[in-house]
């Protein structure tokens, strides 16, 4: 039977008190909410720390979602399901419908948590390619309140690192709010719930039927969840037509770096960007029209 090894457990009551103990632990603990990665890889010893603090706690503090003029706020501990169940975020991004829909099952989305998905940083995540695709902004709080800002593109250092530094916590997502956004998620897995041989995220934003701004979000498609601005570059300005999606797909294909393992081959891998970016785009804009 694999069991972690030994480890310490604590229970933050707010946020002041989980980064209090996370400044005078230091890097010998970590954050837990829904625990649906980190205790596999700690059952696994893939990963061992001497403290746990958990954070269920904090939901009453960070389970949220808001509206503003020009912005939805989320926190940070927003549950999968209600992230699937909100009618405010079905209104603005249906993409999180989206992408709720075809993750884990529902134990999982019961418990699992907006934060730690981003915090978990995985390549093939789903979530952190809605929110690259829909240019989010991450808060981070440290020691004394201090706050800090920061995109997507710097949340994510690496393969399961990101820019929340020990003593500090990810306590809200910020996803600007234009007029005329359409979106849209795609995922092709092995079996329902798995994670994403690959996945595509869109957004476009149209004024008088032409894009003035396009995104596009891949997952398990290479080290990092990526954004490509060459897509970007290319339906700006533009009317939407299959062959302006053809275009896009084929600069996915060649914009990503996948490898061949069980989940399938490179090429394989790229077509489906290729198909995918295509799918999305074209339910984006339909959505936009709509």
């Amino acid at each position: 039977m694999q069991v972690p090894a030994p480890f310490e457990y604590e229970r933050a009551t707010s946020v002041d008190h989980a980064i209090s103990l996370l400044e005078r632990l230091g890097g010998t603990a970590r954050l837990i909410a829904g625990g649906h990665s980190l205790l596999p890889m700690m059952k696994l010893r893939l990963a061992n720390f001497d403290y746990l603090i958990d954070i269920n706690d904090l939901h009453a503090e960070l389970g949220y979602i808001e509206t503003g003029p020009d912005e939805v706020r989320i926190g940070a501990m927003t549950r999968h399901r209600e992230l699937l169940e909100s009618a405010v975020l079905a209104a603005a991004f249906p993409i999180f419908a989206d992408a709720e829909r075809v993750i884990a099952d529902p134990v999982v989305r019961n418990r699992g948590t907006l934060g730690g998905s981003l915090c978990q940083a995985d390549p093939s995540e789903d979530l952190s390619a809605v929110c690259t695709t829909l240019d989010a902004r991450c808060v981070i709080r440290g020691p004394g309140g201090a706050e800090r800002v920061v995109s997507m593109e710097e949340f994510h250092v690496g393969p399961y690192e990101t820019a929340v530094a020990d003593g500090e916590i990810l306590v809200e997502i910020r996803l600007p709010v234009r007029p005329g956004c359409g979106s849209a998620y795609a995922k092709v897995e092995r079996r329902a719930g798995d994670w994403a041989v690959v996945s595509a995220g869109s957004a476009v934003w149209l004024d008088g039927g032409a894009i003035v701004d396009a995104r596009v979000g891949l997952a398990a498609v290479g080290p990092n969840t990526t954004g490509i601005p060459e897509i970007s570059a290319a339906l700006r300005g533009q009317e939407p037509s299959e062959s302006l999606f053809e275009q896009a797909g084929a600069i996915a294909a060649r914009s990503c770096d996948p490898v061949t393992d069980q989940r399938g081959s490179a090429d394989y891998k790229r077509h489906l960007a290729a198909e995918l970016t295509r799918r999305t785009l074209r339910r984006a804009v339909e959505r936009a029209r709509s």
